[in-house]
C-alpha cells in the first residue's frame, strides 16, 4: 500500500483524474494551505487532495447565522465538519496538481489544478493551519471488456449531449473530439453529466474501468430517456415533486 501526506481541500463536488479545477480562494485557512505549495520548487508538483463533502460545509460560517443569532462564528482549519472532519467527507477522493496559483492583491488566490490520481482517505489531521491527510494510492484497473464498454458510452454519451442540448434550446457543437481510452472516457463522462454529487461520488468509487462505464451506460439511458420524455408530460406531472427550501 503506498500512501501520501497532502494538504486537503474538502469540496462539495466531486473531482476526477483528467479534469481542470479552477479554484477561488478567500478563506485563511486555504490561503495558508496556498501559501505553503508556493514554497515547493517550481520544478516539483505542488499537489492537495480533493474530497466530496458528506456532512458539513465547503466555506465555514463567518457570522452570526439564521435562525440563532447568537452563534459564534467557527475558526480553525476543521470549522463547519463537526468534531471528527474525517466523518464528514467521503472516503475517495482525488490528487489535485496545482499548475496556476496566483496571489491576488487582497491576499485570495486564484488556482488552476488538475485532478491526477484517485487516493483513499485514512486519516485527517486538523493541528496545523490547515488540513492535511494521510492517503492511500488507488490503482485504476481497467476490468473486463472496457474497450467496447467506453465504445457504447461514447455513443451514449453523444445521444445524451444532443437531448440536453434540445431541452435547453442550446445549439450543440459536433466538432469537439471525444477521447477512446477508456479510463479517460470514464472519467470524461462521469464529470460532464449532469448528476447529483452521491452518483458522481459512486463513480469515482467504482473499483475498475470497466465497472464505472457499465453503470454510466445505464446512467445515461436513463437520463436520456428522462430529457426525450420531459416535454410531454403533462403539466400537472411536474408540480408532484418535493418542494426545495432553496
Amino acid at each position: 500500500m503506498t500512501t501520501v501526506r497532502l494538504p486537503l481541500f474538502p469540496l462539495n463536488s466531486v473531482l476526477f483524474p483528467g479534469l481542470v479545477l479552477p479554484l477561488n480562494i478567500f478563506e485563511e485557512r486555504y490561503r495558508a494551505m496556498m501559501r505553503e505549495l508556493l514554497k515547493v520548487p517550481d520544478e516539483e508538483q505542488r499537489q492537495f487532495a480533493v474530497v466530496a463533502i458528506r456532512d458539513g460545509r465547503e466555506v465555514a460560517p463567518s457570522e452570526h447565522g439564521l435562525p440563532d443569532q447568537t452563534a459564534k462564528a467557527e475558526q480553525g482549519p476543521a470549522a463547519g465538519f463537526g468534531d471528527d472532519p474525517l466523518k464528514a467527507f467521503h472516503a475517495v477522493g482525488c490528487v489535485a496538481d496545482a499548475a496556476t496559483i496566483r496571489e491576488r492583491e487582497d491576499g485570495g488566490f486564484e488556482v488552476l489544478a488538475t485532478g491526477t490520481t484517485r487516493v483513499r482517505l485514512l486519516s485527517v489531521d486538523a493541528s496545523g493551519p490547515f488540513l492535511t491527510a494521510e492517503l492511500e494510492t488507488l490503482e485504476e484497473k481497467p476490468g473486463d471488456e472496457a474497450g467496447a464498454l467506453a465504445e457504447g458510452v461514447l455513443r451514449a454519451f453523444r445521444s445524451y449531449q444532443k437531448r440536453l442540448a434540445g431541452a435547453r434550446e442550446r445549439s450543440l457543437s459536433t466538432s469537439a473530439e471525444l477521447p477512446d481510452e477508456p479510463s479517460v472516457v470514464s472519467y470524461l463522462v462521469a464529470a460532464a453529466a449532469v448528476l447529483d454529487t452521491p452518483t458522481k461520488q459512486d463513480l469515482l468509487e467504482a473499483p475498475d474501468t470497466a465497472s464505472r462505464l457499465r453503470e454510466e451506460l445505464k446512467l445515461l439511458r436513463t437520463e436520456t430517456a428522462i430529457i426525450r420524455n420531459l416535454p410531454s408530460l403533462p403539466a400537472t406531472e411536474l408540480t408532484r415533486g418535493t418542494t426545495s427550501l432553496n
